[in-house]
């Protein structure tokens, strides 16, 4: 394995030092670590304040995707405890002091439960990095911290939603009211458990709403520990439920539910289409959707190569392809695309799979049995439609569910590894002449969720980021993510955003009032 500078963390678009360890390698080939894993506490069903059994008294197994072996056995709720939930959130909702208590209450209430995460970071991180094969040192560094913080986000947003005075043309006094929808469902995968949750939770709460979550059924635990610790910074009963199971009964229990006001999915395309048919179906309630994602990750020959590479690698291999923002299909400029193809190949050779517990590992294991056979089965799709595989392409070890980074040169853009969604470390390489052909070339899929373009020039990045049709255009940068930026598609990536005030906004009803202005001197 080659040598290489390339060891750092990736966070919000930037690279920086990793956390101090050592590690020594195991029997199945990646660095082996020590830690000791936590007890998991909250295995049942969170409903209306109280962990509670199924009533089926059914549960499955959550998987430890280091070894494939059980972590624990979990309460699955069905339809009807998801009926329960939403009884519980109705009538918090209809009669309960969450939407009527002063909203610097519910920020205060929202602050303290931030404050209790910080005090269970490498809890909750173990919890998700045995859950879902994430890194524990980045879980720990960034994204649990992270979880806190978009809490501390909403609440401060949650005493300033305001309406506006209008001015008719007609003799009458106009405004808006701002309120809560009401019952939201949410419904969250399995790639950032704890992110994800808050990202829905928390503007949801700012806006005074109650609601019943479905987490992935591969990754329960850091949810309902959430949910625990809501409860002792004091949401009130019924506030926020938290119901495990699987999408073909819990979570189509949520989206056909008729007393559910609003559901907020994020996953995949062909599920968001289901979302969609239920709650057309039903009440006719409003949904978010934020779907897959096949995003373009474009450089022009005057870019700085040794960022371009870092970012193409990262944009891809970053928690393991599992992201639904991955830029996997990497077009290159033909003037500089040999010299970075090489380079990418060194930097993918020398990236560390192993262990998510080791500092020194770069990439964990892929979530489930499921997903790993899935990805392994999108390789040898680009091996027989004449792709050439220049690195990667098999499973690391013999235990668990890790995959080598996987590079694809001559990658035509009809190919299927080209136009959907792996959800994997693979990255289809192509090369490109003109600016006119980036666009169109970025623009030939039927997502449209993120893109990236790595150039020195103003004016090509204005074009390209104009022309691109998709939520987010990064410039020089990739995953920068942040709380105040809106983020979201377009095309069958979906519709609504998930941070930034717009996703408070998804979570409120505009309601007008127009009273009759008599006699007044001036209109």
């Amino acid at each position: 394995m080659p040598t290489t500078k390339f060891t750092k963390l990736f966070t919000n678009g930037n690279f920086v030092d990793s956390l101090s360890g050592s590690s020594s390698m195991n029997s199945n080939g990646y660095p082996a670590s020590s830690f000791k894993i936590p007890t998991v506490k909250f295995t049942k069903l969170f409903i209306n304040g109280h962990f509670v059994d199924s009533l089926s008294g059914g549960e499955f197994e959550t998987i430890d995707p280091r070894t494939g072996e059980v972590i624990a056995r979990i309460a699955e709720g069905t339809k009807e405890d998801i009926d329960l939930a939403v009884k519980a959130s109705r009538l918090a909702f209809d009669h309960g002091p969450w939407p009527r208590m002063p909203a610097v209450e519910r920020a205060r209430i929202m602050m303290k439960w931030a404050d209790l995460i910080d005090q269970h970071v490498e809890e909750i991180a173990a919890l998700d990095a045995i859950d879902a094969g994430k890194l524990y040192h980045m879980l720990k560094a960034i994204e649990i911290p992270a979880t806190a913080n978009t809490i501390r986000y909403y609440a401060g947003a949650a005493d300033k939603i305001h309406g506006e005075v209008l001015k008719p043309a007609r003799e009458f006094h106009a405004y808006t009211l701002l309120e809560p929808v009401g019952v939201v469902g949410h419904i969250i995968p399995w790639n950032f458990p704890s992110i994800m949750f808050v990202s829905k939770v928390s503007p949801c709460l700012a806006a005074g709403c109650t609601m019943v979550l479905k987490p992935a059924e591969q990754t329960p635990l850091s949810a309902l520990f959430y949910a625990h610790l809501a409860k002792l910074a004091g949401i009130p009963d019924g506030v926020l439920n938290v119901v495990p199971g699987f999408g073909a009964t819990a979570g189509a229990a949520i989206c056909s539910d008729m007393d559910i006001d609003k559901v907020s999915f994020t996953g995949s395309t062909e599920v968001g289409r289901e979302v969609m048919r239920a709650a057309a179906n039903s009440n006719l309630k409003p949904v978010s959707l934020e779907l897959g994602g096949k995003s373009p990750f474009i450089i022009f020959d005057d870019a700085d190569l040794d960022k371009a590479v870092e970012l193409a690698l990262m944009a891809v291999v970053y928690n393991k392809g599992e992201v639904c923002a991955a830029g996997s299909r990497v077009f290159v400029q033909e003037g500089i695309y040999d010299e970075f193809e090489k380079r990418l190949v060194e930097k993918a050779k020398a990236w560390v799979v192993g262990d998510p517990f080791d500092p020194n590992v770069q990439q964990g294991p892929q979530v489930d049995k499921k997903q790993f056979e899935k990805i392994l089965s999108y390789i040898e799709h680009g091996k027989r439609e004449g792709a050439t595989l220049l690195t990667g392409g098999k499973r690391v070890g013999n235990k668990g569910y890790y995959i080598e980074p996987t590079i694809f040169s001559n990658v035509k853009e009809d190919m299927l590894i080209a136009q959907d969604e792996i959800f994997g470390p693979v990255i289809a390489l192509m090369k490109f002449k003109t600016i006119e052909e980036a666009i169109k070339s970025a623009n030939n899929s039927r997502y449209g969720l993120v893109a990236g373009v790595v150039t020195k020039s103003l004016d090509t990045a204005n074009t390209m980021s104009r022309s691109i049709r998709a939520g987010v255009v990064w410039i020089n940068c990739y995953f920068a993510f942040e709380n105040d930026i809106p983020y979201g598609g377009c095309k069958m990536s979906g519709f609504g955003k998930d941070s930034g005030l717009e996703a408070l906004h998804k979570y409120l009803h505009v309601k007008s009032v127009v009273t009759p202005i008599y006699n007044s001197p001036w209109l």
